[in-house]
């Protein structure tokens, strides 16, 4: 006997002949005994459901959402339940289940539709999403929680309607908390101000993230937060165990591990939690009713699955808002041109503060030029020039100064000190780093020593830095500054990424997103190495920019409490005037609009396929024929690619990012109009599934609107 479905494939051919008609099926006394279920493999074409046999005794455990384990291609194979029925399309006799893993429906029917939306969205499987979505099953925790674990009589303490202070600087903020207790589903796109004791009428933005959740919950509905950090998801948590006592908050992070991540997701499925706060996999979270779905600072990178089919979890959060009915608020320091999209479009609204409250609560902010520096002569081409020396010596006195470096390490690109090419390994050909004064240069890629190292052009010996990372930083600084403490927080420091300071005068050398945050906020802030961060060769280098520095100013008192910003090493003008300005809205609807006049996306719909030369031309010949499709290349994707050559260990990890391979691989790029973006997807799908089927040769990766375009 064999699993059967409603389109069976055979080997090496995809057949789409008419589904028969349905067949009742005797059970043997069991209620509709045909489990409907999707099998956890990894081939394409079979992304579909397989009719199976329930015997009586698993009847009453193999329910919809379960998971049970069939006999599937001569192996036994993990599956879930997606449907019982009293009939079946298959003519024959069907396999029986194998084993009914666990009575527990762990895969909902509305986290089901939201995992086929997200497959179709991305061109992917079925099973690849769920397999994100579900954490897989740690029995004794099961057990134990099942064991503990009694049905709630209400739907929990009765919630009143918050005040909304957090939320009256923003025009449209009341407004936005007012429709959801009163039940409905408004959507907004949320640009936060800054906070700190100076900042009068502003609150933190966790802050305000919980009063929207209280509001939520006083219409008896469930909430989902989900940020990029595990330090965001201790943030909001604390907030809102402060906001509503005695209501039960679950943290959704996979640094906790399988067994403790597995109880969160327990509790949250069996209806003892209504609000979730959690990193990118908690989007799928199986909250009861929900009613608000948030995701804040969006431009993270972390916020996207490095995993097939690459999913954003703020996609994720959008597609699952629109099925459910709930409220949707995605927001940051920034905006996003994915969020502007949004608006575009008016699926969404802005929520943001008036000019008048965003001068006082943002601290000033300077991008000398060039020209401003003119009068420093020669110390103008410095990294650090006098100006800035004096800003930091005199915010010093009175509190923390942070100094925002692109790059962790000592000097992790350096060059030949006479014709300044780019020192590069000679075994691997990778680029060159430094870890230390008086060390012998590292190959970034393979980590062999170059300590014979000579220019393959001029034959000289000596280096020079391209780059200087954090740790060197601190070193100079601390020269400077003899009698003032520094401290390095990044991935690649001696004691890694620092939470808090105190507001005592130090000097806080940190990498983007290792900011540590100072009590009161910082007196001042160096933003270096502007042109490291806006030249890079990525679509998205200038808006990371901006992302990453408005995150480190928002961290600087504001304008009120004396709070300076200062933006060097020659960036691109366009986002150093939005720091400047504090304008990312503006700053957005620019780029939105550049990225439309260029076929960029988001506004159109773009997919990259990347493989070997022979399968990638195979894929493009099993893509069906659709009307307006631009296809570009393939090229080949250089080992290395611009932009990756030296990435620090703090540089953002963009999925699908190429690696040095032995093998070349070639790139061709997809693009259609966005209404067309839906069937584009399925095309790509079917060029999967087809591939799939015939057993060729090569793997592709298929990445629909990836963000690391060079």
């Amino acid at each position: 006997m064999t699993p059967t479905s409603r389109s069976r494939p055979q080997q090496g051919a995809l057949l789409d002949l008419p589904a028969p008609g349905p067949v009742p099926v005797d059970g043997d006394g069991v209620s509709d005994p045909v489990a409907r279920v999707v099998v956890d493999v990894p081939l394409p074409h079979l992304d579909h459901a397989f009719d199976y046999l329930v015997p009586p005794a698993m009847a009453e455990t193999a329910l919809p959402g379960t998971r049970v384990q069939v006999r599937f291609a001569g192996q036994d194979r993990s599956a879930f339940v997606v449907e019982r029925r009293a009939d079946t399309d298959h003519r024959t006799a069907l396999a029986p289940l194998r084993r009914a893993v666990s009575p527990v429906p762990v895969l909902s029917p509305a986290v089901l539709r939201l995992c086929r939306a997200v497959a179709d969205r991305y061109a992917g499987t079925l099973m690849d999403v769920v397999r994100l979505a579900v954490p897989p099953r740690h029995a004794t925790t099961e057990k134990s929680v099942l064991e503990k674990h009694s049905p709630r009589a209400d739907a929990g303490p009765d919630v009143p309607a918050p005040e909304g202070a957090a939320w009256r600087p923003y025009t449209g903020g009341p407004a936005f908390l007012r429709h959801l207790a009163a039940g409905e589903g408004p959507r907004a796109v949320w640009t936060a101000l800054p906070a700190h004791d100076d900042a009068a009428a502003v609150v933190p933005w966790a802050t305000a993230v919980a009063q929207a959740a209280q509001a939520t919950l006083a219409s008896g509905r469930g909430v989902l937060v989900v940020v990029a950090t595990s330090r965001q998801v201790t943030e909001v948590a604390e907030r809102l165990a402060a906001h509503l006592p005695g209501e039960p908050v679950v943290r959704l992070v996979a640094d906790d591990g399988p067994a403790k991540r597995y109880r969160s997701f327990l509790r949250v499925l069996l209806g003892e939690v209504r609000v979730v706060v959690g990193t990118r996999a908690a989007a799928f979270a199986p909250v009861p009713d929900l009613g608000l779905c948030v995701c804040f600072d969006d431009g993270d990178d972390r916020l996207a699955e490095p995993r097939a089919p690459y999913p954003h979890a703020r996609q994720v959060l959008a597609l699952r808002a629109e099925q459910e009915g709930a409220a949707f608020l995605v927001g940051g320091y920034t905006r996003t041109v994915e969020a502007q999209l949004l608006l575009e479009q008016r699926w969404a609204f802005p929520v943001q503060a008036p000019r008048e409250v965003v001068r006082r609560a943002t601290p000033r902010v300077q991008a000398p030029s060039e020209i401003d520096l003119a009068r420093e002569g020669a110390a103008a081409a410095a990294r650090i020039p006098h100006p800035a020396w004096r800003l930091a010596k005199e915010a010093l006195d009175v509190g923390p100064v942070l100094v925002q470096v692109a790059r962790g390490g000592y000097l992790p690109v350096v060059s030949c000190a006479r014709c300044h090419e780019p020192a590069r390994c000679r075994t691997c050909h990778g680029p060159l780093r430094l870890e230390g004064a008086g060390r012998a240069p590292t190959c970034s890629w393979c980590g062999r020593h170059a300590v014979d190292w000579s220019c393959p052009t001029c034959s000289h010996s000596a280096l020079r830095a391209t780059r200087v990372g954090s740790s060197r930083t601190a070193e100079e600084l601390g020269r400077a500054f003899p009698s003032v403490p520094v401290v390095v927080s990044g991935a690649t420091a001696r004691h890694g990424v620092v939470e808090t300071v105190d507001d005592r005068p130090r000097l806080v050398v940190a990498t983007p997103g290792a900011e540590p945050v100072a009590s009161g906020g910082y007196a001042a802030a160096l933003l270096l190495d502007g042109a490291a961060s806006t030249s890079r060769p990525e679509l998205w280098a200038s808006a990371e920019a901006l992302r990453r520095w408005l995150n480190a100013a928002a961290l600087v008192r504001g304008a009120d409490g004396g709070g300076r910003v200062m933006l060097l090493g020659q960036p691109a003008p366009v986002p150093a005037q939005a720091l400047v300005r504090w304008d990312p809205a503006g700053f957005a609807e620019r780029e939105l609009a550049e990225r439309t006049e260029l076929a960029f996306p988001p506004a159109v719909r773009l997919a990259a396929v990347q493989g070997t030369p022979g399968a990638v031309r195979s894929f493009l010949a099993h893509l069906e024929p659709l009307e307006d499709l631009e296809v570009l290349g393939p090229v080949e994707v250089p080992a290395g690619a611009p932009g990756a050559d030296a990435a620090p260990p703090d540089a953002p990890r963009r999925p699908g990012r190429p690696r040095a391979a032995a093998e070349a691989e070639v790139r061709a790029v997809l693009r259609v109009d966005r209404r067309r973006g839906t069937e584009l997807c399925r095309k790509l799908a079917h060029a999967s599934a087809a591939r799939s089927a015939r057993k060729e040769d090569g793997a592709v990766r298929v990445q629909v609107d990836p963000p690391d375009l060079w």
